[in-house]
């Protein structure tokens, strides 16, 4: 937990910012920052980080959550895709924990694109290797195609924990079977096992938002064995949950070419026809993927 003299960002300290760089948060780029001092040495807490990683942060904003994760960890690396905090962020840094600039890189660039190598190109000096640990607030507008992005991007994450719509978490943490399982939940679980790890009020933003925040915490884990790619297997979930209320003989049939030969692939995977995609976990899926038959001509891929 952060130290009593470590100051964190105030909300009055958040205003000041603004003010100074004239910026105004916008529902475009997702932009809500935390005001809250308590919520960041919760959200930092909860994160695990080590003293001796390397974190990866998300949309630092002006650097509220970025000065947590400096206490806590050896390195940063703060990916923002506005210019105008991007270029604040270092110096913010610099006034509040002196000393921390070998420690902190930030990176313009757009989270859905960044790549590991820009990522270790531009790593901090003191960084021990590549990120190890995603902590972020990711915006609610783009949170799930950024996690998963950054999970197949960078197998070196090993762990994290991300703040996002308290839907989106709840889709993201939710089992098979369950109301909220679907896309999020098969693909999120490829990469790691996921948990919901709480629930963040909305006065702790400024500007609030109109819905509460739900944290989620993830562990890396191998995914299924399979014959079948990543993609191929993204694919069958993808088809599954296109049309929920139709078995999956039916939802598949135009990802296997037919009905037939969708249930076909289903009973070789020994997944009932009959069964719809929200009972099936990703080791089904992956099973499903690889009994596709081969696409003959005029077959969608």
């Amino acid at each position: 937990m952060t130290a009593p003299e470590n100051p964190l960002l105030s909300a009055a300290d958040i205003r000041r910012l603004a003010s100074e760089l004239d910026l105004r948060p916008t529902k475009t780029l997702g932009q809500n920052f935390v005001i809250d001092p308590n919520t960041i040495r919760r959200i930092t807490a909860a994160s695990g980080t080590g003293a001796e990683e390397h974190v990866l942060e998300i949309g630092p904003g002006l650097g509220s959550l970025t000065l947590g994760l400096l206490d806590a960890a050896a390195a940063v690396t703060a990916v923002e895709i506005d210019p105008v905090p991007a270029g604040r962020l270092a110096r913010t840094a610099e006034e509040f924990r002196p000393g921390a600039a070998e420690r902190l890189s930030v990176v313009l660039a757009d989270a859905m694109q960044v790549t590991a190598a820009e990522l270790d190109a531009l790593r901090p000096e003191a960084a021990p290797g590549p990120p190890t640990a995603l902590v972020a607030n990711l915006p609610y507008n783009v949170a799930v195609p950024v996690l998963l992005h950054l999970l197949a991007e960078l197998p070196t994450l090993t762990h994290g924990l991300v703040m996002v719509q308290e839907e989106v978490a709840d889709r993201l943490a939710a089992p098979p079977g369950s109301k909220t399982y679907g896309v999020p939940s098969a693909k999120g679980a490829w990469y790691a096992a996921v948990r919901k790890a709480g629930t963040i009020g909305k006065n702790v933003f400024w500007p609030a938002p109109k819905i509460q925040s739900g944290l989620v915490a993830f562990t890396r884990r191998q995914p299924p064995e399979t014959t079948a790619s990543r993609q191929e297997v993204f694919a069958a979930v993808d088809a599954a949950f296109a049309q929920r209320r139709k078995t999956l003989r039916a939802a598949l049939a135009g990802w296997a070419g037919s009905p037939a030969a969708a249930e076909a692939a289903l009973r070789a995977a020994g997944v009932d026809p009959r069964a719809r995609g929200e009972v099936l976990g990703i080791e089904d899926f992956a099973r499903i993927a690889a009994h596709r038959p081969a696409p003959t001509e005029g077959t969608p891929q």
